[in-house]
């Protein structure tokens, strides 16, 4: 299928590693030009070196999302270098672990910071350039969303806000033919993930008995999977889609567990 991404430019936060560096590496291969937005400086570089070397396009931007300006100056960088911007893909975030009962006022409110108002300023200062274009919009969300995990209040909090927006920003950009969707990530190995995992006494026993509660294959979604997902979504064959929230998880969240 052919999705017509050419030259077209994307902004993806948190674009070097785990799901952003599958989402990232998929845009490439589309012919994409893929904007690597964080912190990670010399994963970003290596990404970028790799994507360079196989004949494709690429910029990295290092900032610390959610502090001052530095969402206006990403967009800001981005025109400058190529004129244009046909998507951006909120991805940056982690699980932080702040608790209710644990975590206190001041913890919550930092993880709003890291997890959510960025998603919010990067779309604000990107919306007059994704007019033009006709862009669009996703949302890597979670299915804590949706589900709960317990003892992540903070992270659970922004991955629901950014379901709300999700819909608020079809609805109030939809007059302007840009498209707003979000994703909803299940267990999907990243190095995040693994790094959960390792805080078990043994890793191997709970990957083992969270695949078994996966419906279809028993097995974990895949980083590519998710990718191949978002830049379906950002492509003119998804041309009516908006509003959505979508789970590409093999099943885990929405079918019943007693079926495995």
């Amino acid at each position: 299928m052919k999705l017509d991404l050419e030259q077209k430019v994307f902004i993806v936060t948190g674009g070097a590693k785990g799901i952003g560096e599958a989402i990232t590496l998929e845009l490439a291969s589309e012919g994409a030009i893929p904007v690597i937005v964080g912190r990670s400086e010399n994963a970003a570089k290596q990404l970028a070196d790799r994507i360079e070397a196989a004949g494709g396009k690429t910029m990295v931007i290092v900032a610390e999302l959610g502090e001052g300006d530095g969402c206006k100056s990403i967009v800001d960088q981005t025109i400058a270098a190529f004129g244009r911007l046909d998507g951006v893909i909120n991805n940056a975030g982690a699980n932080d672990g702040v608790s209710l009962i644990s975590g206190g006022s001041t913890a919550f409110r930092d993880s709003l910071m890291k997890n959510l108002t960025h998603y919010y300023d990067l779309v604000h200062y990107a919306v007059p350039y994704l007019k033009e274009t006709k862009g669009a919009i996703i949302n890597i969300s979670s299915k804590i969303a949706l589900t709960g995990q317990g003892g992540t209040s903070g992270y659970a909090a922004c991955k629901g806000a950014q379901l709300a927006l999700t819909r608020e920003w079809a609805v109030e950009l939809a007059p302007f033919g840009i498209r707003v969707n979000a994703i909803l990530p299940a267990e999907v190995m990243t190095p995040l993930y693994a790094k959960w995992l390792n805080t078990f006494e043994d890793p191997a026993a709970k990957i083992k008995a969270i695949e078994s509660k996966i419906p279809l294959g028993q097995r974990m979604t895949t980083p590519e999977e998710i990718a191949a997902m978002t830049v379906f979504l950002l492509s003119g064959r998804s041309g009516h889609t908006t509003g959505q929230w979508l789970s590409p998880d093999g099943g885990y969240v929405h079918l019943d567990r007693a079926i495995t």
